[in-house]
C-alpha cells in the first residue's frame, strides 16, 4: 500500500504540490505521516532554526512518534552538541544519531582535511562520507519513503527552486517550512519560548561544522558564510 502511494505521488507531483501549497506547515507534516506512517521521518541538524520543525513534530501529538534522524558529522561546534542536548530534553525527543562508518581521525589519515584544500571536489567527498552516506544508510535500513526537513526557499539559490514535495534519490523530500521567512521563524520561536542556538547571539545565521561555518559579515551572510563561500549545499538536499 505504501509503495503504491509513493509511486502515485511521484507520478502526480504537480498536483500534490498544489494541494500542499494551501496547507499549513503542521498539515504538511501530518500529510507525510498519514501517507507513509512508519516509512516517514524527519531530519535535523540542530542548527540555528532547527527548534521550529522539532517543536512542530511534538505539537502534532501523534500516536506513533515520527522517527527523527540527526546527522552528526563529528565536527559540529561544541555549542551545537550542547544545544542538541537541551532541545532533546526540553522537547522529550527520541533521536537516532547518524554517523559515518569512517571516524574523523581515520578519514583525515586517509584523505587529509578535505575542507582545507579549496577544491569543490574534496568538499563533495567530505559531505558524501560524513553526511549523505550515513543518511542514505539510515533511510534504507528503516525503509523510509518520505523524509521531511526544515529547508526554506530563501536560504539558497537551489532551495529557491524547490517545491513542497519532490523526489531526491528516489525518495520523497518534504519541506513543511519551505515558504517561511526569517521573521516567521523568529515569531514562532518567540511565541513558543524556544531557546536560540548559542551561536546565534554571536552573529551566526546558519551553522554546520565548526570548520565550515562563519558568522555573518558585511561581505557574506546566510548560506554564503558556509564552506568558505565555495558551496551553499552539502549534498543532502540535492539529487547529485
Amino acid at each position: 500500500m505504501i509503495e503504491k502511494t509513493l509511486e502515485s505521488i511521484k507520478l502526480n507531483l504537480e498536483e500534490q504540490n498544489k494541494k500542499l501549497k494551501d496547507m499549513t506547515s503542521k498539515e504538511i507534516m501530518l500529510w507525510g505521516y498519514r501517507n507513509f506512517d512508519n516509512h516517514f521521518a524527519i531530519t535535523t541538524s540542530f542548527g540555528i532554526q532547527s527548534s521550529v520543525i522539532l517543536h512542530m513534530v511534538n505539537e502534532c501529538s501523534l500516536q506513533k512518534k515520527i522517527k527523527i534522524f540527526w546527522i552528526d558529522t563529528g565536527y559540529l561546534p561544541s555549542e551545537t552538541y550542547k544545544y542538541a542536548e537541551r532541545l532533546i530534553n526540553d522537547l522529550s525527543l527520541e533521536i537516532e544519531v547518524l554517523q559515518s562508518e569512517i571516524s574523523p581521525a581515520r578519514m583525515e589519515s586517509l584523505y587529509g582535511k578535505l575542507w582545507e584544500t579549496n577544491k569543490s571536489s574534496d568538499l563533495d567527498k567530505y559531505h558524501d562520507i560524513r553526511k549523505v552516506k550515513p543518511l542514505e544508510k539510515a533511510l534504507d535500513s528503516h525503509n523510509i519513503n518520505c523524509w521531511a526537513s526544515g529547508v526554506r526557499s530563501e536560504q539558497t539559490n537551489n532551495r529557491n527552486k524547490m517545491k513542497f514535495v519532490d523526489v531526491i534519490r528516489n525518495r520523497l523530500s518534504l519541506r513543511p517550512l519551505l515558504n517561511w521567512k526569517n521573521k516567521d521563524i523568529y515569531y514562532y520561536m518567540k511565541e513558543n519560548q524556544l531557546p536560540s542556538h548559542p551561536l546565534f547571539s554571536k552573529g551566526y545565521s546558519t551553522v554546520g561544522d565548526w570548520h565550515s561555518s562563519s558568522p555573518d559579515s558585511i561581505e557574506n551572510e546566510g548560506r554564503s558564510t558556509r564552506f568558505r563561500g565555495m558551496k551553499q549545499e552539502c549534498g543532502i538536499h540535492t539529487e547529485n
